[in-house]
């Protein structure tokens, strides 16, 4: 008896995975400029414009924020400094370190050096710099007196000037006195006004006769007598003025 086969065909259910690669979708050939860029460049303008959105959100933050936040604590530490050194206790408020009572509790209090390290990005302790430099001329350390002050950046028509003029006065004890008079005459042109250009104007006549230039320390005192009559450096300038004269031979 022969064995009967019988053909069965089996479909194969499991669908063949295949690869295939997405096209990308064709750009409109009528798009120009701004939007032809975008439509080519998508992945990166999205890109860069999530890392800008960021980085503006952290400006934000920082200049509305944090800064104003580093700015209130830089005043408070730096009150006792400033009260030490109306005091003329200039190392104390160089350094700090003296307990102060404080609304937090009793701790020591920051010297300007400390406040300007800590709080160097705001104003409070932009301005510490200057403090610090002059309480250390104040104390006979004069080039840390001109590294502070050198640190200084500010606009004030009053400090800006003078802490232009104390680095001169720490290069005047120093016998630097080129770089003196450099320094003088470039407080005196600062912030010009009736305090601090004359008073200035002054100590760069001064220089010019420690270095014998007695004809450009009769320029400067002529100066303060013309530009600034009302100013307390006019008020005995005549005599300066004839005494240089009799110095130079005039």
């Amino acid at each position: 008896m022969a064995d009967l086969k019988e053909e069965t065909s089996v479909e194969n259910t499991n669908p063949v995975e295949e690869t295939v690669e997405q096209k990308k979708k064709p750009i409109d050939p009528t798009l120009e400029g701004i939007q032809l860029f975008y439509e080519k460049n998508k992945k990166l303008v999205n890109y860069v414009g999530g890392g800008l959105v960021v980085l503006i959100a952290v400006l934000v933050y920082f200049k509305l924020y944090y800064l104003p936040e580093q700015e209130n604590e830089a005043a408070n530490e730096m009150f006792w400094a400033e009260s030490y050194f109306e005091k003329d206790s200039f190392a104390l408020a160089l350094r700090g370190g003296v307990m102060v009572m404080t609304a937090d509790g009793q701790k020591p209090m920051l010297g300007f050096e400390q406040v300007a390290d800590q709080y160097g990005m705001t104003k409070t302790g932009n301005l510490a710099n200057y403090y610090a430099g002059v309480c250390y001329l104040r104390i006979g350390k004069f080039e840390q007196a001109i590294e502070c002050l050198g640190k200084y950046d500010g606009k004030d028509e009053m400090i800006a000037p003078i802490a232009i003029g104390a680095i001169g006065d720490c290069h005047m004890e120093l016998k630097r006195t080129d770089e003196a008079l450099k320094y003088y005459l470039k407080a005196s042109e600062k912030s010009h006004n009736g305090f601090t250009t004359p008073y200035f104007l002054k100590k760069a006549a001064f220089a010019n006769e420690v270095k014998s230039n007695y004809t450009e320390a009769l320029e400067l005192y002529e100066r303060i007598g013309k530009e600034f009559p009302k100013s307390s450096e006019a008020r005995e300038i005549d005599r300066e003025i004839a005494r240089v004269k009799t110095l130079s031979g005039q």
